[in-house]
């Protein structure tokens, strides 16, 4: 297929319904191939798919033909697809007796079930050991990991207008479309509006407002309720235009687009609205990371960062130069590559590169939560529930000073458990851990009155009042105690370990 030579959306719903009565759905391919050529499939390993694909039914040929990408004969697509119409709208390709796909078109389970589709360029679903492997300027991806987690962490609260910046096949759009009335779409790349376009029409989603352009200058002067965007954060060295990779490299020197992006997104937000990203930023020698991700928040915004990942400069280069199949050329080339990217890192005396989230709220604050934390462990996706209820409870701490924090009632979040940590036999443990098991799986200690604390808190009693009952048990100064716990308090309340219970406490203002 032509780079310049697109299917037309006009009859994506028959085409729709034909992929639907196949079974070609992310539950149909685990029926039908199993959890670990499914699974395989995922790190663009085909063979066990291959295998599992022998016989010639609709399923089986669809697999072949759109993932596999292998050739079909002509009368087995006929029975799979309205193959004629599939052929004049570009879908597929016809040579002699066999049918080939013009693009990659991937079942994707909505998180209410749906069944969706996503369409990309040929041979660029991601994931693979391998890397996407193309030198092609404007190609568009499928689904990857990072499409994943964007759209696991995103606030999903119904809004008038989103906005998708830096679109790609759509996977955000078509997230957004679900609970948002009008969701526009940006990309510099004009290929990835038309797959937008694409998967749109094909997961029977409603279209887009779809615009052309860089960053925000295509919504200038327009605000959002949500922005999401999973932008071409890799930061390269200096590539010409012609050697440019639309969906990774954003022409900017170092983490300037990442900083950009984060920062022009405060005036493009409505009150209480949210902007979400993925993003790298550089570990410059003398500064602290987490102060140069604290300088790119914008004025009237909460922010909440998450440093999911760190890279030595030699491992981000080996990674990004697999990617684009560099590893695989000439090994002259590959080496002089390889030393113009760590050129580039040297001359912005950068040590590593960090990966990760960032979540800005407009809260219009004078006193903004700013929380920056590297968090590497598992968490519970979908996250965009403990996202939002990450800024209510910064909202609830910044409205409660320490009376007030006396003054009201907490619950234990769900599913949070006590650990107890000491030598086998001992009387009495050495420390006590507090430990979730939903959203961000934290974990931290807590001292005796901590732990007492938290395992009484239903909601029935105040602060203040648990306080008293355990300062009488310990027979400690009750005073004392509330003088010294709140901090202690808001650190569980912050992290997510207790609850807010009620909005009474905001007129409290005497003894609990």
């Amino acid at each position: 297929m032509s780079k310049t030579s697109l299917p037309a959306p006009d009859r994506s719903s028959q085409l729709r319904d034909a992929l639907l009565r196949a079974g070609f759905t992310a539950d149909g391919l685990l029926d039908l191939l199993g959890a670990p050529a499914y699974a395989a499939l995922a790190r663009s390993e085909t063979v066990p798919a291959v295998r599992a694909t022998r016989d010639d039914g609709p399923l089986q040929t669809l697999v072949r033909l759109f993932l596999l990408q292998r050739p079909v004969p002509f009368a087995h697509a006929a029975a799979a697809l309205p193959v004629e119409d599939a052929l004049a709208d570009g879908w597929v390709t016809r040579d002699g007796d066999e049918v080939r796909a013009a693009v990659d078109v991937r079942p994707y389970g909505g998180p209410e079930g749906q069944d969706w589709f996503i369409v990309s360029d040929l041979g660029c679903a991601v994931g693979g050991a391998g890397g996407v492997g193309s030198r092609e300027e404007a190609v568009v991806l499928g689904v990857g990991g990072a499409s994943t987690t964007l759209a696991g962490i995103t606030v999903r609260t119904p809004v008038a207008k989103a906005l998708d910046l830096g679109t790609g096949s759509g996977i955000q759009a078509l997230h957004a479309a679900q609970h948002a009335t009008r969701v526009t779409a940006t990309d510099l790349n004009p290929r990835a509006l038309h797959f937008t376009r694409l998967t749109l029409a094909l997961s029977g989603a409603p279209q887009a407002d779809l615009r052309e352009g860089s960053l925000f200058e295509p919504v200038a002067d327009e605000t959002y309720d949500l922005i999401v965007s999973n932008p071409p954060f890799v930061i390269s060295p200096g590539i010409s235009p012609g050697a440019r990779l639309t969906y990774r490299d954003g022409g900017m020197g170092g983490d300037d687009l990442c900083r950009t992006l984060v920062q022009e997104a405060g005036d493009r937000l409505n009150a209480g609205g949210y902007a979400q990203f993925l993003a790298n930023w550089q570990h410059v020698e003398g500064e602290e990371w987490h102060d140069r991700l604290r300088s790119w928040v914008p004025r009237g915004c909460d922010a909440w960062i998450v440093q999911r990942e760190v890279q030595d400069i030699t491992q981000y280069a080996e990674l990004w130069l697999r990617d684009a199949g560099d590893h695989r050329s000439d090994p002259a080339a590959y080496d002089a590559r390889y030393a113009a990217w760590l050129e580039e890192f040297e001359a912005r005396k950068t040590k590593a590169v960090g990966f990760g989230w960032i979540t800005l709220r407009k809260s219009g604050s004078d006193r903004p939560s700013i929380v920056v934390e590297e968090w590497p462990h598992p968490v519970e996706q979908p996250l965009g529930p403990t996202v939002q209820a990450h800024f209510e409870r910064q909202d609830h701490l910044r409205r409660h000073d320490d009376a007030a924090l006396l003054a009201g009632h907490f619950r234990l979040a769900d599913e949070v458990v006590q650990e107890q940590v000491g030598m086998p036999g001992a009387e009495d443990p050495e420390h006590v851990v507090l430990r979730q098991n939903r959203g961000m799986r934290r974990a931290t200690k807590v001292d005796t009155v901590g732990a007492g604390f938290a395992g009484v808190c239903d909601g029935t009693l105040s602060a203040g009042r648990i306080l008293d009952a355990i300062a009488q048990l310990l027979h400690e100064d009750p005073v004392l105690l509330r003088d010294r716990t709140p901090e202690a308090i808001r650190l569980l309340v912050e992290q997510g370990f207790l609850e807010p219970v009620g909005s009474d406490v905001a007129s409290v203002t005497g003894p609990a």
